[in-house]
């Protein structure tokens, strides 16, 4: 038995009209979508500022002030009048010191002047006669024996300190002393690395002997001298 079909009952026969409503539908939709603007609310009053164009206080004008002008200056006198003074000035009188003729001259005998003796330092490089080191009297370069003997009297007398030895302390020492015009030892003055070198190389240069003092002239004077002692570590 074959069914018959009822054409009003066909539901295939407007679908591709009601496809194409459908989406023209939608694009409206989406178009009124995105081209939806919203506006903020703007108040209707006026914010600008009530500034009042004229002003309802007056302004005083400056005054200038007139100064008067100074009084006129005093006339001067007619007459003018003259005083004398009556006061007495007393004159400096001032003698002259130069000799009339009629006074006599007295002779003035010769005056004796005492020389004086200055205490003056001649370096031992440039003095006439050097001290004399005792046992150099009849040498005949006495310079030299000085020198000579002087090197014997530190190598006799010479001895390292102790405490230096033991920290390793080792330099030069320069001493520097005058032989008096009596020939005897004084102003030793020292210089070195150490203090226990120092009083080393003082006490040597005590143990000096008085020498003869050397001459300027024929006349003692004090010559200064120096001299520097080595301290040297094996």
């Amino acid at each position: 038995m074959e069914l018959k079909k009822n054409p009003k009952a066909d539901l295939r026969r407007n679908s591709s009209f009601y496809f194409v409503l459908g989406l023209a539908l939608v694009m409206a939709l989406v178009y009124g979508a995105l081209e939806w603007k919203t506006y903020d609310k703007t108040s209707e009053y006026d914010i600008s500022l009530n500034v009042e164009e004229s002003l309802d206080e007056e302004v005083p004008m400056t005054e200038q002030i007139k100064t008067p002008p100074p009084p006129p200056p005093p006339a001067a006198p007619e007459v003018i009048e003259v005083v004398e003074d009556e006061e007495e000035v007393q004159e400096t009188v001032i003698e002259s010191t130069e000799t009339s003729q009629e006074e006599e001259v007295i002779e003035v005998e010769d005056v004796e002047v005492d020389e004086v003796e200055e205490d003056i330092d001649v370096p031992f490089a440039v003095i006439e006669d050097v001290p004399i080191f005792p046992g150099c009297e009849g040498a005949s370069d006495k310079r030299a024996c000085f020198n000579e003997m002087m090197q014997k009297h530190i190598r006799k007398n010479f001895r390292y300190p102790e405490i230096a030895q033991e920290m390793g302390i080792q330099g030069r020492v320069n001493v520097m002393f005058t032989i008096q015009k009596d020939g005897s030892i004084g102003n030793i003055r020292y210089r070195g690395p150490d203090k226990n070198l120092e009083a080393e190389a003082l006490r040597i240069i005590e143990k000096l002997p008085k020498m003869t003092p050397g001459k300027q002239r024929g006349r003692a004077v004090r010559v200064p001298f120096s001299i520097p002692i080595t301290f040297k570590l094996q």
